[in-house]
């Protein structure tokens, strides 16, 4: 085998492999010689099969089998012998003509091929003492405490039926056709559907023009869909639901007390409420940690500038514009319609990937260097985590992704990145700053434009 790199050019590296038609002869006779031993063929005792017949018959099967050999012992010795830690896997090219390639696989030729490779880039790390973010806080106030307690005794409040019209914190059970331009739209239809007046889980303005039904009562509710309506389709369109009033009922008292708290497997109310505050304060804190998360990686991404593997940029980038692509189809949206054009968007979405290719190799590199370890019960419990977001196929979502190694990267991937930038902020100057509700929010609206 004769290796001759022919290019060294920033991280990308090409080689030139030659593989003598001797040396395919000789791998392809051992392989028929192992096969040999192993192969039952009729009018042939078990093991005296020629070994002319076994080129005739297995010849083309067991030198492809030969040649892949071949080139991933090429591969191995090349990244061995330069000591290369690749981005993406070699990329393999045949070198010469049809004929001279069927020469090669009759072991009647010299075989040649290319490997192109990327390298990883060598960057120094640095220390981050020197990075100093403001985390922003917000810790959940005995208000917020009360309302939420308010919302469970709401969902969890008997109702009974009453004679009289429907009022404000009434529930009213009804059947509704939806129609728009005078036909039926799809997902317009439903029966036996309960609306809470004033709960505001309807389209504005529907459980506005349900007080003062009654059983029985026929009502034609219009309303508007809002411009920002999850289906395209249906966004800012006028529609009128022909509505049937199956019943009313009015809400029941709901007393706060130990016995409401021992509904949700707690003793006692101050249990409840300790549990419903500590569940409000993990959301804020998952708030501010991503805040300060995106804050970190800004300062990272601008601190460190290297030579990225144009391999991988490339893969992130067909990722994303997927995604981009999927988003539009489904919203009904035009580059145009958001101020821009597809080169443009192509442009920015094409930053964004060197962007996190770039956190990806830093934070790699950090966490190698850290000794970051992922232990095997942080991997179960994520996995157990995206088993129940399909329920009913939970067994066959661990089996999947127990059963593929590439699968199962997928969900280490995040644990490890996590850890990491717990790692950096712990060595960065972080300084918390209390901030409103709104405030904490607000800041991760604008993160998403980003």
């Amino acid at each position: 085998m004769q290796v001759t790199q022919t290019l060294s050019e920033g991280l990308k590296r090409q080689f030139k492999v030659v593989l003598p038609a001797a040396d395919l002869a000789a791998r392809l006779d051992r392989e028929l010689d192992e096969m040999r031993g192993k192969v039952r063929i009729n009018g042939f005792r078990p093991g005296k099969v020629p070994t002319s017949y076994l080129k005739r018959v297995y010849g083309k099967s067991v030198m492809a089998d030969v040649v892949q050999n071949a080139v991933n012992e090429a591969n191995q010795q090349i990244v061995a012998d330069n000591k290369l830690r690749l981005a993406t896997q070699p990329a393999i090219d045949l070198a010469g003509d049809q004929a001279e390639v069927e020469r090669a696989f009759a072991a009647e030729g010299d075989l040649a091929f290319t490997v192109a490779l990327e390298t990883l880039p060598e960057f120094e790390i640095g220390s981050f003492d020197d990075i100093a973010i403001e985390r922003p806080v917000h810790k959940a106030a005995d208000e917020e405490v009360a309302k939420a307690l308010d919302r469970m005794a709401d969902q969890n409040r008997a109702y009974t039926a009453k004679d009289g019209a429907a009022a404000a914190g009434d529930k009213v059970t009804i059947d509704f056709v939806g129609k728009i331009d005078g036909e039926a739209f799809e997902g317009g239809t439903g029966s036996d559907i309960d609306v809470v007046i004033g709960s505001e889980t309807f389209i504005p303005g529907f459980e506005d023009q349900l007080v003062g039904v009654k059983a029985g009562d026929a009502k034609l509710v219009s309303v508007t869909f809002p411009e920002e309506y999850a289906s395209a389709k249906l966004a800012g369109q006028p529609a009128a639901f022909d509505v049937t009033v199956k019943s009313v009922n009015a809400p029941g008292a709901v007393t706060l007390d130990d016995e409401f708290a021992k509904g949700f497997g707690f003793d006692a109310l101050d249990k409840l409420k300790d549990a419903v505050r500590g569940n409000i304060q993990r959301g804020y804190d998952a708030a501010s940690r991503d805040k300060a998360k995106r804050r970190l990686l800004d300062q990272l991404d601008s601190r460190y500038n290297f030579e990225l593997p144009q391999g991988l940029v490339e893969q992130e980038f067909a990722t994303i514009w997927a995604q981009v692509e999927q988003e539009r189809k489904e919203s009904g949206k035009s580059f145009e319609s958001e101020g821009t054009t597809e080169e443009a968007a192509r442009g920015d979405y094409r930053k964004i990937a060197e962007r996190r290719v770039r956190l990806g190799l830093l934070l790699a590199a950090v966490g190698e260097q850290a000794k970051v370890e992922i232990k095997d019960d942080e991997v179960t419990q994520a996995l157990v985590e995206r088993a129940r977001q399909f329920p009913g196929q939970e067994r066959m979502v661990w089996d999947y992704y127990q059963k593929n190694p590439q699968a199962l990267a997928e969900i280490r991937a995040p644990i490890f990145e996590s850890k990491v930038v717990d790692h950096v902020l712990g060595l960065a100057k972080v300084t918390d700053v209390e901030v409103s509700r709104d405030e904490l929010f607000k800041l991760e609206d604008e993160d998403k434009k980003d």
